[in-house]
């Protein structure tokens, strides 16, 4: 693996607390990713169903979709700063409490308004669960050893993003829009219970909190996020990663659409098409490993970029909806490939900041998708969702190279 960005800057305590810090604790924030991931996604392969549901456009409504992801992004301005002065593992227990709430009020939510501002709910609740959990995982473990073990921490948001897209169209077939929120109290509400109790037995210095540095909360927020963004590296992997949020994730949510519409598939198998997005990061995860020491961060971001574009391509133009199979797998692989990368170094572009960095991060990334979004919705009602997906294709594949050869240069 190459070495750690030149601001690498350990933070006291961080290694030595490494072998203290016990499996069920990641065990357990990947378990929350799960079901930040089934929140993300749940609303992917409904939004035909949410359409005629309440009489509304199919952009209409992919509006719960980008509502989730721009309060999403927003709220780690809060949670970021939070984790780093209350703790970043309690924050995440927190988040999860909330989402069960937030995902239970969805769940009886009288009408689309209502349900749009509840999604809203559910993406502040949910900010704090990934960007931490990834925050915390920099603190506890060296820079070396860090990249696989995020990697299968993110098991659990991959699954959950497969199960969340797969729930959602088997309720759209099956069950109805509501039955999946109240899944998610469920699921949040036992995270969060589970969560607290790891807590309390984790070592102090896994626990680690920084003092307040006096003046006001708005003060120490915006100083956070000016130590983040002076460092030219970090304006990099924050660029990088909202473009790649942009033309991924915009074009991804129409994708059970694009399979429904075109092919005929019921809402719940192109859902199920969707999962192999999930199975492709997943099969990532278990070779990081071999990936990392074989292909180094440059090799990874080129590959992956190269590999999701052409899994794009394959989906946008296939002829038969079974190559749709290989090229959801392909897309789940390449993206992991490429955004692990960007993760692992957002996790050490300011270390001494490593909670609003991550969340920075995080934020980038979700505003990034509800963009992608809204322009999707606007570019398939002008064009369709072919050319669409394609446009996606060569703009991720822009992306990828363009942060290969940046941190190529770096290496240099």
């Amino acid at each position: 693996m190459s070495s750690p960005p030149s601001n690498a800057v350990p933070r006291p305590g961080a290694a030595a607390a490494a072998p203290s810090v016990s499996t069920l604790s990641i065990a357990t924030l990947a378990l929350a990713a799960f079901g930040s991931g089934v929140s993300l996604r749940v609303n992917d392969a409904l939004l035909p169903r949410l359409s005629g549901e309440f009489n509304v456009t199919l952009a209409q409504a992919a509006q719960v979709v980008s509502f989730f992801a721009i309060a999403y992004g927003f709220a780690q301005l809060f949670f970021g700063p939070m984790g780093e002065r209350h703790g970043k593992y309690r924050v995440v227990g927190w988040g999860c409490a909330g989402c069960a709430l937030a995902s239970a009020l969805c769940g009886v939510a009288p009408d689309f308004t209502w349900l749009r501002a509840l999604r809203a709910l559910a993406g502040i609740t949910a900010a704090a669960i990934i960007p931490l959990s990834m925050a915390w995982i920099g603190d506890v473990v060296p820079y070396e050893k860090r990249q696989p073990v995020l990697a299968r921490f993110l098991i659990g948001q991959i699954l959950g993003l497969s199960a969340g897209v797969w729930l959602g169209g088997f309720a759209a077939d099956h069950l109805g829009w509501r039955v999946p929120y109240f899944i998610l109290a469920l699921l949040f509400g036992t995270v969060a219970a589970v969560l607290f109790i790891v807590e309390r037995g984790l070592p102090e210095q896994a626990r680690t909190r920084r003092a307040g540095d006096g003046g006001s909360a708005l003060a120490r927020i915006v100083d956070d996020f000016r130590h983040v963004l002076s460092q030219r590296w970090a304006r990099v992997i924050l660029a990088s990663v909202f473009l790649e949020a942009l033309t991924l994730y915009g074009p991804f949510a129409f994708i059970p659409a694009h399979l429904h519409e075109r092919f005929g598939l019921s809402l719940s198998a192109a859902g199920s098409v969707l999962m192999l997005f999930g199975f492709g990061g997943f099969g990532f995860a278990l070779a990081s490993g071999r990936l990392v020491q074989r292909l180094g961060e440059v090799g990874l971001a080129r590959w992956g970029g190269s590999v999701m574009a052409a899994s794009m391509a394959l989906v946008a133009f296939t002829p038969h909806w079974a190559l749709a199979l290989p090229g959801c797998l392909g897309m789940g692989l390449g993206f992991y490939m490429l955004h692990n990368t960007l993760q692992v170094n957002a996790t050490q572009m300011a270390p001494q900041r490593r909670g609003p960095a991550v969340s920075a991060f995080a934020s980038l990334f979700f505003l990034g998708q509800s963009a992608g979004v809204v322009a999707a919705g606007a570019a398939i009602a002008q064009w369709g969702s072919t050319a669409t997906i394609a446009l996606g294709a060569a703009g991720v594949l822009v992306v990828a190279l363009g942060f290969g050869r940046l941190r190529a240069r770096r290496e240099a």
